[in-house]
């Protein structure tokens, strides 16, 4: 089991960019804009959010840059907070990724991929039950969604070649779809009447209103916005965006396996940030110009790419859409599976998780790390409840984001001494608009969606007395 006692680096910057890109691209870029739009109501602040959106996220990870040519090493923000505040604060990031944001997000992904595999076998949908526990319905799409993530699990504790090897094709087959998706969208299906008809009032929001006749689905009106209530449904709108564009931080938890991770890891943050922001904008616009936004807004189930493939390939859209998203979260999920064990991974290092978790095994991966993580990652497909749990964590996430730029400043007065091959791009201009930004989307979800944010704060929170506990079993050895 411990065979290798050090990560060997093998990844280069081609995996270390398609782990960027595959890990952010899951399910939501082909559902999340009928949300938004239901906020917004208007193709510019539907474009503005994904923007918006697609700048944070590049500031960020030009940013992270800095911080990864600092500490090439397992365990990303994790090490980079512990570093920057202290050892509690980095446990609190690694408690939140292993309790709901790395394992939730690989649940949910997984069973998107199951329900988008009921397209073309029924017998696979979430309306199949097999099993009636009283509390809890298990279905034939969570079953499945398990049975992925084991697979993708086994798959990893055989060596990093094996998961980069279908990290990068599977990568470049979904980014492939996606601009062949878009591109033919435009092309075919296009209509310059849809297109200037969404774009006569581009900045004048408005809410969807559904209509409460159930036997009259997809009806409703819209309702003008007037004033500041648009900062609370902007900042609604932004959720979507930001889940859709979440999880480019995974390849720091993995620089020990990264050659030359002092400019790769920047590097590929770059690369792979940028095309996906540029894919998402993209994809919107297709859906502007082949979509007017109510069609947008009343998408059934939210599948706006469903709708828009309709237009575009006729029946066989759905057939369509259901592969692309089958590949894409089947991608998603093993950079999710193989770049999350790596904190686990550091955190025990630091005596601060199960010791086994941090052993290596033959291959020189965290096996024990790995199954810990696919043993509650499955608990969560179980209980059902991962979708709330992540809407819960939107908030934190952003939290820590903004923590971890703020330790760059710390660092350049704490650590001025230490290496630093690469520094943050548009330092400090960018970092200080990346945390003002993302505290002042955080204060509006808190403000008008405390009952999706506060648990959130309550999940971190929770980690206070698991730090002093794991400190007090880590004193007593």
């Amino acid at each position: 089991m411990t065979e290798q006692t050090s990560f060997k680096p093998t990844l280069g910057l081609l995996d270390a960019t398609m782990i960027v890109a595959g890990s952010m691209i899951g399910s939501g870029i082909f559902i999340v804009s009928t949300e938004m739009t239901t906020y917004v109501g208007s193709a510019g602040w539907l474009i503005f959010a994904w923007v918006l959106t697609g700048g944070l996220t590049l500031t960020a990870a030009v940013s992270y840059g800095e911080l990864s040519s600092m500490f090439p090493k397992a365990g990303g923000q994790y090490v980079y907070l512990r570093e920057a505040f202290n050892p509690m604060t980095g446990f609190l990031y690694g408690w939140s990724l292993f309790s709901v944001i790395q394992t939730g997000t690989i649940a949910a992904v997984g069973v998107a991929f199951s329900k988008f595999a009921a397209y073309i076998f029924p017998s696979l949908g979430a309306d199949v039950i097999l099993v009636n526990l009283g509390f809890t319905d298990i279905s034939v799409a969570e079953v499945v969604a398990i049975i992925l993530v084991i697979f993708l699990t086994y798959v990893n504790t055989k060596g990093v070649e094996v998961g980069k090897v279908v990290q990068t094709s599977f990568t470049i087959t979904k980014l492939l779809s996606l601009f062949g998706l878009i591109l033919f969208g435009f092309i075919l299906a296009s209509s310059s009447e849809t297109w200037s008809s969404n774009w006569e009032n581009a900045w004048e929001p408005r809410h969807w209103l559904p209509s409460t006749d159930p036997s009259n689905a997809g009806a409703g009106s819209w309702e003008q916005v007037i004033g500041f209530t648009i900062v609370p449904l902007f900042a609604s709108a932004l959720v979507g965006s930001l889940f859709s564009s979440d999880a480019w931080n995974n390849v720091t938890f993995i620089a020990g396996e990264i050659k030359k991770p002092e400019r790769n890891i920047g590097l590929s943050l770059f690369l792979g940030t940028l095309i996906v922001s540029i894919i998402y904008v993209a994809a919107n616009l297709m859906y502007l110009s082949v979509l007017d936004l109510q069609e947008i807004a009343t998408a059934k189930d939210g599948r706006v790419s469903l709708a828009a493939s309709l237009k575009i390939f006729g029946n066989a859209g759905t057939v369509v859409i259901a592969v692309m998203i089958m590949v894409s979260t089947f991608g998603c999920n093993n950079g999710l599976i193989l770049s999350g064990a790596r904190v686990y991974y550091t955190m025990a290092k630091d005596g601060l998780f199960f010791k086994k978790t941090g052993t290596l095994n033959k291959k020189g991966v965290p096996e024990f790390a790995l199954w810990i993580q696919c043993l509650w990652t499955c608990l969560l497909v179980l209980s059902g409840a991962y979708y709330e749990l992540l809407t819960y964590v939107v908030f934190v996430v952003l939290i820590f984001y903004g923590l971890t730029l703020i330790g760059i400043f710390r660092l350049r007065k704490k650590r001025p001494d230490l290496a630093r091959p690469y520094k943050a791009w548009g330092y400090p201009l960018l970092p200080i608009l990346y945390c003002i930004t993302a505290f002042l989307i955080c204060t509006a979800l808190f403000l008008y969606q405390r009952d999706q944010t506060w648990p959130g704060a309550l999940i971190v929170l929770l980690g206070i007395p698991l730090y002093y506990l794991a400190v007090a079993g880590r004193n007593k050895k």
